[in-house]
């Protein structure tokens, strides 16, 4: 009889443990934990789905996640617990991207997205489709595109701190991709990031009224069959300053650094200043490309710019 209460009891127990560890689990171990309450997801969807249109701030564990999310609604950030090791690996939403953002706003904190291709020739790490977003500390890495989107409205977007590497293509599909690609009726700003070893189309490719891109650098030296540097292709106002360029040798279009109104003249380009920049040509590069061309009749304030030998301060198209 007192074997019998005995077993009952470790049974009991066990059974107590046993659903005590699931709970213990979301709480304290899923890589998905809402800032705000404590409470953990093991799938970033799930985590994102449950601050519908409220404000809060997802925090996420190192690990390498092949995982993606769709925001619909709120103002979301996205946070890396320690930059750099919360790492989105080959997963796309929607055929688009790791993260596909059609909230009121969002911002991305240390994240890294690498791998990322799907049939269009589009896949991104970051797909901005509405709202504000803010993007730092953040790595794009080996895939079609970096960060790709935009909205017909006063949009604002701002990158910072961030890395470009391996990006782009214009032999998957018809349409090239870059490494950034932005459309939006507001602003872009990038700032202290990197792009390098491009991989085909442009680096910074943008269909906006007002650009700020300073203090960056753009080093083409082992990029492969890239076009510019800096595309603003239906013109554009603002400032491009103390950035460095070195162009590479193997070029889809060497022609220009900094091409302005290329395909349009949508937006004024009166009073754009490419200024206190540095420029150079990597080994191997033969050609004399523009550091500045445009087809636009606005007057360009092109100065103080350091332009190493065989680049041409500006060409007018």
């Amino acid at each position: 009889m007192r074997r019998t209460i005995a077993i009952a009891i470790i049974s009991l127990a066990a059974g107590i443990v046993s659903a005590a560890i699931p709970n213990a689990r979301s709480s304290e171990q899923a890589p998905f934990v809402i800032e705000s309450s404590g409470k953990g997801f093991w799938r970033l969807q799930e985590a994102v789905t449950s601050i519908r249109d409220g404000d809060a701030t997802i925090l996420i564990a190192p690990g390498t996640y092949h995982d993606c999310a769709v925001q619909q609604g709120g103002r979301i950030t996205f946070r890396a617990r320690q930059a750099g090791t919360a790492i989105f690996d080959g997963t796309a939403c929607e055929g688009k991207a790791v993260l596909v953002l059609r909230g009121r706003g969002s911002r991305v904190d240390g994240l890294v997205f690498r791998h990322i291709r799907v049939a269009d020739g589009n896949g991104a790490g970051i797909r901005t489709e509405m709202g504000d977003l803010a993007v730092s500390n953040a790595m794009f890495l080996d895939s079609q595109e970096g960060i790709l989107g935009g909205q017909p409205t006063d949009q604002r977007i701002s990158i910072d701190h961030s890395t470009f590497s391996g990006l782009g293509q214009c032999d998957e599909t018809t349409d090239c991709s870059h490494s950034i690609y932005l459309a939006n009726q507001g602003s872009v700003t990038i700032t202290n990031s990197r792009f390098e070893r491009g991989t085909g189309g442009h680096y910074v490719k943008l269909r906006v009224p007002e650009v700020t891109i300073t203090d960056n650098s753009f080093d083409d030296s082992r990029g492969h069959k890239t076009n510019y540097m800096i595309d603003l292709s239906e013109g554009a106002s603002g400032t491009i300053a103390r950035n460095i360029f070195v162009q590479g040798p193997d070029k889809e279009n060497w022609t220009g650094m900094i091409v302005v109104a290329a395909e349009a003249q949508t937006y004024s380009s009166a009073g754009l200043r490419v200024v206190n920049n540095r420029a150079a040509l990597a080994p191997g590069q033969t050609h004399s490309p523009a550091f500045v061309a445009t087809t636009s009749r606005q007057r360009i304030d092109v100065a103080d710019n350091d332009l190493g030998q065989g680049i041409r301060r500006f060409e007018q198209r």
